[in-house]
């Protein structure tokens, strides 16, 4: 599906996030927890206002680490949870456009959303469970979509930090021939992972192919859809160095 009128009116709705405030920590404290380990009858003499130290590493809840999650909004109404999200300063985004249509006869301008149906919030599981589960008469219509593994067990799609930046930048550029399609295209799962040098899409990370007769770069989120930038020339790439590459 091309995006059209890209620069008539492009827009991007995020709310003013802010972070969940920490759980069981005592402000400035440290992230270990040192729990002192006292020997009442030390054989080495050592006394026990001096004794060692032990260290204890506790391993962070997931659920409580936020992230960029993708909900399901049924019905159309993502602006709605995008407001919502707002209200009660949980950071959202889901980007729009402005496309021209003749209604009774009158020639208007009509915001949709880009991606309809689709939501992301920023936030932890812990805190975004309770709107998408508990389904009060303002989040009723929300759904987690899931990452479905190979044993069958699911778990709530995360999009990768980095994944979501670019996707944001795609949407916000001011540039026609991008594409979005509600589909995976597989060719841009795999390949040389490269970044945007300049240009309206500076700093977009994603892989590098010809697609539509052109070579775009693009992303894949996965199980929802795939989005790219216009054509790209070979000058504005840069090789972005993987973890695999390392390695070798």
């Amino acid at each position: 599906m091309s995006i059209k009128n890209i620069n008539e009116d492009v827009q991007k709705r995020r709310g003013n996030g802010i972070n969940p405030p920490s759980i069981g920590v005592t402000p400035n404290a440290p992230s270990e927890v040192l729990s002192p380990f006292v020997e009442e009858h030390s054989k080495t003499g050592v006394s026990t206002r001096n004794a060692p130290v032990k260290t204890i590493k506790r391993k962070p809840n997931p659920e409580t680490i936020p992230h960029w999650y993708a909900i399901r909004c049924t019905y159309g109404r993502e602006r709605k949870a995008y407001e919502f999200f707002s209200k009660i300063g949980i950071e959202a985004f889901y980007p729009t456009i402005t496309n021209t249509k003749a209604i009774d006869g009158r020639t208007e301008k009509i915001v949709e959303s880009r991606l309809p149906n689709i939501l992301f919030a920023y936030d932890s599981f812990d805190q975004l469970k309770e709107y998408v589960y508990e389904n009060g008469d303002d989040t009723k219509y929300l759904r987690f979509y899931y990452n479905i593994h190979h044993d069958k067990t699911k778990e709530p799609l995360i999009i990768p930090q980095r994944q979501m930046a670019s996707l944001m930048k795609i949407c916000d550029a001011e540039a026609e021939d991008k594409h979005l399609e509600p589909f995976v295209v597989e060719k841009f799962k795999q390949g040389q992972l490269v970044r945007v040098k300049d240009g309206p899409f500076a700093g977009v990370e994603g892989i590098v192919k010809r697609y539509k007769g052109q070579q775009r770069v693009g992303i894949v989120v996965e199980g929802l859809f795939t989005i790219t930038t216009a054509y790209i020339a070979k000058d504005k790439l840069e090789l972005v160095e993987t973890s695999s590459d390392k390695s070798k």
